[in-house]
């Protein structure tokens, strides 16, 4: 089984070098030719991750059609979600016999609310069933493991022989894969985690102390698991790897670039500032819109995200934000 792996943005190359290092060969596509050539010449990804060389066996293409995929290899999708229809389309276009297929983006779509799977199953149609489908998620910033540091995460899917080949492609020396069935939840958990991380990185930055950043996580959490169940989910998803893990991660390192853009927030920047800045895809903020909706739909309250995007889209002054939070009406704990 080869991996081609389709986006060489940080956690794309992260994952190519892991797979090279450890199963010999890997595969890194990307649409720019000119792009693949500095990273053939400089041996890294100079502007994703720095200094961290890649392995003799990664191989730099921008010639889809030259990855040369057969029906037994893995592919991965490891663009924006903004990207992932024109990268699955470019495949569909090659049709290559390649039937097993697992993304890494995380979000909803902007303009409407759907998850990676949904939008996995609009293109392929009919077609869908003759898929192997899932998604592989969880705490993980994509300079570590190019390092080789330990991580765990989880692939979802509801194909046990996809689960078995990520598995088999992943799951060596500091990398740790589980596996869990509810692809559902796995989705939402790494898309509101970063909309969380926003919010975390707002408190963080106006000075509200760890008090308030412990309660801030563990109401987000509660919000996150109303909505996985509302959509389907499993409850105890909120709580794995892909949720709980990824929220601490994603809300409290400093790596993280959606908790950047809740700290610059807080420092009076505006949003068009903080995102030029950053340099790099904050996916808190392109989905917080359509988590937002999404929540409206199934009827599930989330004032916290409510609060994200005024923030983000209405100007609203984060310490306002937090007094509307902190003014509402005493209730229940109950998640």
């Amino acid at each position: 089984m080869r991996v081609i792996v389709l986006g060489a943005g940080a956690w794309g190359t992260a994952l190519a070098i892991h797979i090279a290092k450890h199963q010999g060969v890997a595969t890194l596509w990307m649409r720019s030719e000119n792009l693949a050539q500095a990273l053939t010449g400089s041996s890294e990804n100079q502007q994703y991750l720095p200094g961290v060389k890649f392995p003799p066996g990664l191989k730099i293409t921008s010639d889809l059609a030259a990855c040369q995929i057969s029906a037994d290899d893995l592919i991965v999708f490891a663009t924006p979600l903004a990207g992932l229809s024109e990268t699955v389309t470019r495949v569909l276009n090659l049709k290559t016999a390649c039937r097993n297929w697992i993304w890494v983006c995380k979000g909803l779509e902007a303009n409407t609310s759907r998850l990676p799977h949904q939008l996995m199953a609009d293109l392929l149609g009919a077609a869908a069933s003759e898929y192997r489908l899932g998604v592989l998620s969880g705490p993980s910033f994509a300079k570590e493991v190019a390092q080789g540091l330990p991580c765990a995460l989880t692939v979802a899917s509801s194909s046990q022989t996809l689960i078995q080949m990520t598995q088999q492609a992943f799951h060596h020396a500091n990398l740790r894969i589980y596996s869990t069935h509810d692809v559902t939840g796995v989705e939402l958990g790494g898309a509101i985690k970063n909309v969380l991380a926003i919010a975390t990185g707002i408190a963080d930055g106006i000075g509200l102390g760890l008090n308030a950043r412990a309660a801030l996580l563990t109401r987000g959490l509660a919000e996150m698991r109303r909505l996985i169940v509302a959509c389907g989910g499993d409850a105890e998803t909120a709580v794995g790897l892909t949720g709980l893990g990824d929220l601490i991660l994603t809300a409290t390192g400093d790596l993280s670039r959606n908790r950047q853009v809740g700290l610059a927030l807080a420092q009076g920047q505006s949003l068009e500032k903080v995102l030029n800045d950053l340099g790099h895809v904050a996916e808190g903020v392109r989905c917080a819109r359509a988590v937002r909706e999404l929540a409206t739909q199934k009827g599930v309250e989330m004032p916290i995200t409510s609060m994200v995007c005024e923030v983000l889209f209405n100007q609203l002054e984060p310490r306002l934000a937090v007094s509307h939070l902190m003014g509402r009406d005493a209730k229940s704990e109950g998640l």
